[in-house]
């Protein structure tokens, strides 16, 4: 890859395909939990030296893909049914491409292209290998992909078509990407918005501070400098965005920034945020204790990005999540999967818990945030959970309760939905 051009600005670099071979290691990468950020820096473990077994040809379908200790597994999200087992070591972490059809596995090298057969064709992890010394946030909105290396600040920006369809169609070399130089290497994310606008977090190898707004030639619009740990964006209804920060967050509309700070006041850390296009609020994990032990969170934040206002609930005694743990449903309200087994209904105008379905059984917090607890996806009206203990998928149908469950015989880690077009 290019780095010559001046930083900040944008330059067209054609990609450079990567041969993954057996025993790279794989990386644990851009750590997004709402842990320490300490774990930003992730873990490492080798990559496998087994051959992927032979998987269907298919006519495609919406596909769910998961991670576990020595590979990665594709099933069909309707039946739950098994398409592909692809083995590959370590700790790898899973991002939709979207495209309805690849998903982004982040490894030694880059993120390395997951055909899921989706769109139709054979599930396959290719040897296309988008590099970075340390892959970390991927970020789809309005037609474009967005890649970010914490190892060095780059950002490849790229058509959210530009894989292909389907696995039989998928790109045999990596498509040309523009790309983006951050001032300096830090944990970090961006996201292109409508206009070509880019919004991009600023800090270096010991803080975080804030973001900025540049056009699409990299000259800069505006920037904001009041967010200690910037972490984790969303973009809600009207292009508002937000960024979590440990006092508050951080909003950009309409070109302008603000700070909207935590109701907890010096220490309220926000660590992700979970949107819906059509909703203008944000739902936000919130941490009060800085010396807390663990990932696990008791709080729910709502960021109103039309009136600029911040505010939080408990979750019921007892009941704790993980960032794993929170999706929006079609309606834009939210389904949080709780420490006791339940997926509670979470009315985000009220900004209260209506309802509760029961899924799987009561589960302790990780002691490390890689390590294999329960995952949500989300998607219209049905939730898909992940229960390592118990080595299964379920597919909950959100309006009915209805459970559909498989056995996969594996602990499920990253989860990642692929929904064809």
């Amino acid at each position: 890859m290019n780095l010559s051009s001046p930083r900040g600005a944008r330059r067209r670099t054609p990609g450079l395909a990567f041969l993954a071979t057996a025993g790279v290691a794989a990386l644990a990468l851009g750590g997004c939990s709402s842990g320490s950020d300490a774990a930003a820096s992730g873990q490492s473990g080798q990559s496998g030296a087994a051959a992927a077994s032979p998987a269907a040809v298919t006519s495609g379908g919406d596909r769910f893909a998961f991670t576990y200790d020595g590979g990665i597994r594709v099933i069909d999200a309707q039946d739950l049914s098994p398409v592909a087992d692809i083995p590959l070591a370590g700790f790898n972490r899973l991002n939709t491409f979207g495209d309805g059809e690849h998903v982004l596995v982040s490894t030694d090298g880059g993120f390395q292209v997951l055909s899921t057969g989706a769109g139709g064709g054979t599930a396959t992890l290719t040897d296309l290998v988008f590099p970075a010394t340390t892959p970390g946030h991927v970020v789809r909105h309005a037609g474009h992909t967005v890649l970010f290396d914490d190892g060095t600040g780059n950002i490849q920006i790229l058509e959210s078509t530009a894989l292909g369809s389907s696995a039989t169609d998928t790109v045999t070399s990596l498509p040309a990407a523009t790309t983006v130089h951050s001032e300096a290497a830090h944990h970090g994310v961006s996201v292109e918005l409508k206009d070509g606008s880019l919004v991009r977090t600023l800090g270096n190898s010991e803080s975080r501070t804030g973001a900025l707004l540049q056009d699409a030639s990299g000259k800069e619009i505006s920037r904001i400098e009041t967010c200690p740990s910037v972490h984790g964006e969303g973009v809600a209804a009207g292009e508002a965005v937000v960024l979590g920060c440990e006092d508050g967050v951080i909003l950009l509309r309409q070109g302008t920034w603000e700070k909207i700070p935590s109701p907890a006041g010096a220490y309220g850390r926000v660590g992700n945020s979970y949107v819906s296009d059509d909703s203008p609020i944000a739902v936000v994990d919130h941490r009060t204790d800085p010396d807390a032990e663990g990932v696990t969170l008791d709080q729910l934040g709502f960021v109103d990005t039309a009136a600029a206002t911040f505010d939080v609930i408990d979750m019921p005694e007892g009941v704790q999540y993980t960032w794993r743990g929170v999706g929006r449903d079609a309606q834009g309200d939210a389904w949080v999967l709780g420490t006791d087994g339940s997926l509670h209904h979470v009315d985000v105008t009220g900004r209260a818990i209506t309802d509760s379905i029961p899924v799987v059984a009561a589960w302790e917090g990780p002691v490390e945030w890689q390590d294999p607890h329960p995952a949500l996806v989300v998607d219209g009206d049905t939730a898909w959970v992940s229960e390592p203990a118990a080595k299964k998928i379920h597919k909950v149908d959100l309006a009915s309760g209805q459970i559909v469950s498989a056995d996969v015989d594996v602990a499920p880690n990253e989860v990642a939905l692929v929904r064809a077009r």
